[in-house]
């Protein structure tokens, strides 16, 4: 028979009071007689051990309620609390990464100026070597249009001397 249909069985009312007094009963009964807790037991406290500590200060016990009432609801307040200070804990972190995002996108709008300059730099070397080229090439023309009328001048000055 389970612990809970043991309990069901022999309150017939089902008073909290005495269920929590036939709680400890059965404990005291199932445990080993060499005081090492059970097994079941020993494995739930290493699995999740419950917070520590004073209840939130925004929390009180209310008159009238018994110890089962009032154990349970600390232990569900405290999971909920510390729950709250994990979820803090991951706003914390969420805005330390926000402020590295924040970094790193300023850093690029940093880069992204820096390659733009560097763009308009090379568009200005590009230009600067077109008029170079084309310069170039000028001056060759004008060399062979020189180079020519030079020539034409030579051979009509052998044909008059001949």
């Amino acid at each position: 028979m389970s612990v809970s249909a043991e309990i069901l069985t022999r309150s017939p009312l089902l008073d909290a009071d005495e269920i929590e007094g036939e709680i400890g009963n059965i404990i005291q009964n199932r445990r080993p007689m060499d005081n090492v807790s059970s097994p079941t037991i020993r494995a739930m406290l290493n699995d999740h051990p419950l917070p520590k500590g004073p209840m939130p200060d925004y929390v009180e016990h209310r008159q009238g309620v018994n110890q089962v009432g009032k154990l349970s609801a600390e232990a569900v307040v405290r999971e909920y609390d510390a729950a709250v200070k994990e979820i803090e804990a991951l706003g914390v972190e969420l805005a330390d990464a926000a402020k590295k995002c924040e970094a790193m996108v300023a850093g690029v709008h940093s880069m992204v100026g820096e390659i733009k300059e560097l763009a308009a730099n090379y568009r200005e070397e590009g230009k600067r070597y077109f008029l170079q080229i084309e310069d170039c090439s000028l001056m060759t023309s004008e060399v062979r249009t020189v180079c020519e009328a030079l020539k034409k001048k030579i051979a009509a000055g052998s044909s008059l001397a001949a």
